[in-house]
């Protein structure tokens, strides 16, 4: 990046075409010939630093040389002349034989050559007269209108960590900054809450431009989040949480809300994101990342997407399938030709602005699409705002087609089950913040003067928004990406676990035992909706563990001394043959010699779940070598490599007989280098069993799961999803079933028998 005057004034990037910094548009006598300038130069390129391809982890051992460094003189004439040939060439090269405009753009490029002398420079500006002749000769009324908007996409982190994303968000908005004050009528769309607050408190001249042309309709920010989130693996709450605060942000930086959610680059959408953005005061919605489904075409690239409530979105899917083109004449075309419901809307969207590693726009792009603002063959191109598009879709667009439920990709179905322990981290920082909060605000509605703990939950929740990045949460990033939320789930739960207990302390004090008071009960405390009756575990006066039996009303609590006492006690019985039996008045299960849970049925009715002959708890291990990229995907030819884990190392043991819990333990080896331990464990009253697995894994290009096949006929399995459910078949009949061989649930799936 180049500073100036102590302030940053443009990104430099090779990748990214902006390899030149103009020092002055025009020197006069007068003006200073004396100029200090400093470069801030990083390791890395575009795409972070990595060894031979583009997504690959970095290089310790990568070299970066500067070669060359020069003082030169712009010719602006010779760059006009460059781009006016590209758009003839192209032209001619994409409308096709057939068209009449490809020979006369291949004539008039013929001419040009022809005029133009490379030796005599007073040669150019006939050269140019003659495209800009050709140039504005304009459309009929019926042509395509293409909305270009300036982009640049961002990963908040990917091949690179958070703090280097800090840096190329000012490398990039730097420059479109010094894009906008030459090009007054160019626009820009910038998502993600979180790096413009990054900006704000790193760069806050650059920032102060931003906001400026901001106000001046030209600098336009967007999508209404923290960040752009995964779109299925985060819970309802982080859901609305991400719009929470990023339209808080929008509304204090900017002045407005956002009416548009901008997701371009995340592997699917949740079916509850139209209620949810509906409920946030969105109503538009765009993305493009459908267009990588391996599998099937999605029908249409501007219609309504309804929600699992009946809400509805207006939705657009830019035809180009890109949000990082560069005003090329072929993306124009492709623009048009490729749009499904060009028959009903004659508008669509063009994304341009190198991305993903950041980048941006040109000024070579910016000059492309001046010559297609209305050129006779070509669509028309003008520059356009979100809104200025959507406002043209919602008077027009009364015969569009409505999609209903989830935007499935079907690709990046690894992305369900890459990087665990950031998915756990996830989810059990979710249950944090929901407690602390719940405690708290009983805590401030029982003393108004208790100190709620507003500021320091924003800081955590806005660590935990940052972390549901749809690079991080679905594990498609780095080891310095993968720590960095670790690290973050750290502080969440550190600081997350300090407000419990003061929340706690302000309710409770007068209740919390003290003494040897406190070793004979315990606070018990249900931050849920509905009455638990559980098995916890406690210390007893010697410091061991000991289990209790409570029960506590629908968000409430219980001071507990003494365990209630189960109607039936579980009992756990080991047969001759290895195998063992678990039954607790409610449901009786029996696991084989290998672990295998062989029969699970419901007392009351003697209702089996096992269909006869299978076995649930199957460990099975799959090759897992994907066409493209080990951290995104899995193929469906992997269910062809199924192979059960059958390796006993260590056999069954009861490590509790009963009472209150029973449970099993042993250990499975997958090969060599890895090895599975599971408790299986049954809780009085309780309706389920529980299995505790730890794996210790030293396996490559392999897939661990667990099978738990059921005797329940049905036609679809509903899953959980954000405030909701949502059913998905149980066959392949079609290719839309088949593609869904590895799905996304928040935390359970079903499938239900009626029977008379």
């Amino acid at each position: 990046m180049v500073w100036r005057d102590s302030q940053p004034v443009q990104g430099l990037t090779r990748e990214g075409e902006k390899t030149s910094y103009i020092l002055t548009d025009s020197l006069m006598e007068t003006d200073p010939h004396n100029l200090s300038l400093y470069m801030e130069v990083a390791c890395n390129g575009l795409f972070g630093a990595g060894k031979g391809t583009m997504i690959a982890p970095p290089d310790p051992d990568k070299k970066f040389t500067l070669n060359k460094a020069e003082l030169v003189v712009f010719n602006r004439d010779v760059h006009e002349l460059l781009v006016d040939f590209e758009i003839l060439l192209d032209m001619a090269k994409h409308l096709g034989e057939k068209n009449q405009r490809s020979f006369q753009a291949l004539y008039i490029a013929n001419q040009m050559v022809n005029l133009c002398d490379v030796t005599d420079s007073s040669t150019f500006p006939a050269a140019h007269q003659l495209a800009s002749t050709f140039f504005s000769q304009r459309n009929g009324e019926s042509q395509h209108t293409i909305h270009a908007m300036g982009h640049c996409h961002i990963d908040s982190a990917w091949l690179w960590p958070y703090e280097e994303s800090i840096r190329k968000c000012a490398r990039s908005w730097v420059t479109v900054v010094r894009l906008m004050e030459k090009n007054p009528g160019f626009t820009f769309t910038c998502s993600q809450a979180q790096q413009l607050e990054w900006v704000r408190n790193w760069y806050p001249g650059l920032y102060a431009q931003i906001q400026d042309f901001a106000r001046k309709g030209q600098f336009i920010p967007v999508g209404g989040t923290w960040v752009e989130m995964d779109g299925n693996l985060p819970s309802g709450e982080s859901m609305v949480r991400q719009f929470l605060q990023g339209q808080r942000f929008f509304q204090e930086q900017f002045g407005k809300l956002c009416t548009e959610f901008w997701l371009p680059d995340t592997f699917g959408y949740s079916a509850q994101l139209p209620q949810l953005m509906r409920g946030c005061g969105i109503w538009r919605f765009l993305t493009q990342k459908l267009s990588w489904s391996l599998v099937n075409t999605f029908p249409h690239h501007t219609f309504f997407w309804e929600g699992i409530d009946g809400s509805s979105v207006l939705a657009h899917f830019p035809p180009g399938d890109s949000y990082g083109m560069q005003g090329f004449v072929e993306e124009m075309l492709k623009t048009v030709n490729n749009n499904k419901d060009k028959g009903c809307v004659n508008h669509s969207v063009a994304l341009f602005g190198f991305g993903d590693g950041g980048g941006g726009p040109t000024q070579k792009m910016l000059d492309r699409m001046k010559r297609m603002k209305d050129i006779d063959g070509l669509p028309r191109v003008q520059m356009s705002t979100p809104d200025q598009f959507f406002s043209v879709l919602e008077r027009d667009g009364s015969q569009l087609y409505t999609w209903i439920g989830e935007l499935f990709l079907e690709l990046h179905n690894g992305t369900y089950t890459t990087q665990a322990q950031i998915k756990k981290g996830n989810r059990e920082c979710e249950r944090i913040l929901h407690d602390v909060e719940v405690l708290s605000s009983l805590a401030l509605a029982q003393k108004s003067a208790f100190p709620y703990p507003a500021t320091k939950l924003q800081h955590l929740w806005r660590l935990l928004l940052l972390n549901q990045f749809h690079d991080v949460l679905p594990g498609t990033c780095i080891q310095l990406v993968a720590e960095d939320a670790m690290r973050y789930y750290e502080e969440i739960r550190g600081m997350g676990t300090l407000l419990l207990k003061e929340a706690v302390q302000s309710l409770f004090g007068k209740l919390l035992p003290a003494g040897s008071e406190a070793a004979e009960s315990t606070l018990i405390l249900n931050t849920l909706p509905w009455e638990r009756t559980e098995v916890i575990s406690r210390a007893t006066p010697t410091g061991a563990d000991t289990l209790a039996l409570v029960k506590v009303c629908s968000m409430g609590y219980s001071v507990v001394k003494d365990s209630l006492t189960p109607p039936h006690p579980v009992r756990v019985v080991k047969q001759l043959d290895g195998s063992i039996t678990m039954e607790n008045g409610v449901i009786a299960a029996h696991l084989d010699s290998m672990g295998h849970v062989t029969s699970l049925r419901l007392v009351s009715s003697g209702r089996e779940s096992v269909p006869e002959g299978s076995c649930a708890n199957q460990f099975v291990i799959f090759d897992d070598i994907p066409l493209y990229w080990d951290a995104w995907d899995v193929m469906d030819y992997h269910l062809e490599t199924r192979k059960p884990v059958k390796t006993l190392v260590k056999p069954l043991e009861i490590t509790l007989a009963g009472g209150l819990r029973g449970s099993v333990r042993f250990s499975l080896q997958i090969s060599e280098k890895s090895i599975i331990t599971q408790e299986v464990i049954l809780d009085s009253m309780c309706p389920y069993l529980r299995f505790l697995t730890q794996v210790e894994w030293n396996e490559a290009h392999k897939f661990l799961k667990v099978e738990f096949p059921v005797q329940a006929r049905s036609m679809n399995a509903t899953y959980e999803i954000q405030f909701g459910h949502l059913q998905r078949p149980t066959h392949w009949n079609t290719s839309w079933d088949w593609a869904r061989f590895e799905i996304s649930a928040l935390t359970h799936s079903q499938s239900l028998h009626h029977s008379s």
